[in-house]
């Protein structure tokens, strides 16, 4: 499909909310054995559950390298399309294109440039090369025109209410390990016209501890227009606790580009997790990183939940505070069947369920 020299703005395009309706959900194959333990034998195990899951709700396509595809394609269901798509690692929101739509009914998509969470200035690995092909790939199986940004950014530091509004975090944004050249006013615009969007609400900070420097998906996003779910704590030891309200002040006093205040649902964040010293051992690396990697603490949160026709997904981590997660966000999704999923595997290669899956908008 053709890359176009325009912009999604001075065509017509913008992001719609994930809430909207899906062709289907993109995803990768994990297999790096310095990131996922046990040679990514318990990484696939969940990428399956995963897959299953979504699958019960509408089409999925998972992408895997070549040496990895009868494997996968004997684990995954029938259901489920496997198809060859190179990668360095599985995070498909972040190294595959953002899917836009005009009123016509058209789809095309957005290929950001990835230095995967930062290139050599705190990034999570390299090489990435295979990583920068993946939006190209992916939008030419979709039939969807491409647009080239001329900036850094990953899927998972936005968030679209489908009507002109985007949520993000200066912390990632403004990471100098993205875009240094670039002011904020600079990114601001580049997200307008790229996103075709009118207002961007710049939330200060994101989880603590997460390797993306603060996506935005691990800590709010739109429930539906004007509405707003947010990670939280009431607990003024957990490491979140000035973060949330952070969140929390810039959104009461915030309007979205329709000129409508914000309903902010609170979601519970899990208590501090951390990684095990059994879990660091079982990651193919040198014993001087396992010994770092053990005890880290771990950017777990219940908004990483993926919205799917009729469904969310969510992760839980064995914890007490999943049964309340759970209530939660059924309480804010009644027509939406919430499906739980294990997620501490997901989150031991540093993201969850919204960050190894991208939409394709219907």
């Amino acid at each position: 499909m053709p890359t176009l020299s325009t912009t999604p703005a001075q065509d017509g395009y913008t992001m719609p909310g994930e809430f909207e309706p899906h062709t289907g959900t993109w995803m990768l194959w994990p297999q790096r054995f310095d990131t996922y333990r046990m040679g990514a034998v318990y990484a696939q195990r969940t990428w399956v559950t995963v897959a299953e899951t979504i699958a019960r709700f509408e089409p999925l396509t998972i992408g895997v390298n070549h040496d990895q595809y009868r494997r996968a394609r004997k684990m995954l269901p029938p259901t489920v399309r496997v198809l060859e798509i190179s990668s360095n690692d599985a995070w498909t929101r972040d190294s595959g294109p953002t899917f836009l739509t005009n009123r016509q009914g058209g789809i095309r998509g957005v290929h950001w440039q990835f230095n995967a969470w930062g290139g050599f200035n705190g990034g999570a690995y390299f090489p990435w090369d295979e990583d920068l092909l993946v939006a190209e790939k992916i939008l030419t199986l979709a039939g969807a025109d491409r647009y080239c940004a001329p900036f850094i950014l990953e899927g998972g530091s936005i968030h679209s209410d489908g009507q002109g509004t985007i949520l993000t975090t200066e912390e990632c944004l403004l990471n100098p390990n993205r875009n240094p050249h670039l002011a904020k006013e600079q990114i601001e615009a580049y997200l307008k016209s790229y996103l075709g969007a009118q207002t961007v609400i710049w939330l200060p900070r994101g989880v603590a501890f997460d390797e993306t420097s603060g996506h935005v998906d691990n800590f709010a996003c739109f429930a539906r227009p004007a509405e707003v779910i947010l990670a939280w704590s009431d607990d003024p030891n957990n490491p979140n606790y000035e973060r949330v309200r952070e969140g929390l002040a810039v959104l009461e006093n915030s309007r979205d580009a329709q000129g409508r205040p914000f309903t902010v649902h609170k979601l519970q964040l899990p208590p501090q997790l951390h990684r095990t010293k059994e879990e660091a051992l079982e990651i193919d690396e040198n014993e001087f990183a396992r010994d770092r990697l053990a005890d880290l603490p771990l950017a777990g949160s219940y908004v990483n939940f993926y919205l799917v026709n009729g469904g969310v997904i969510l992760p839980v981590f064995g914890e007490a505070t999943d049964a309340n997660a759970i209530a939660v966000l059924q309480g804010i999704f009644p027509d939406r069947q919430v499906v739980a999923v294990p997620g501490r595997e997901i989150l031991l290669g540093g993201g969850n369920v919204h960050c190894i899956t991208q939409q394709q908008p219907a």
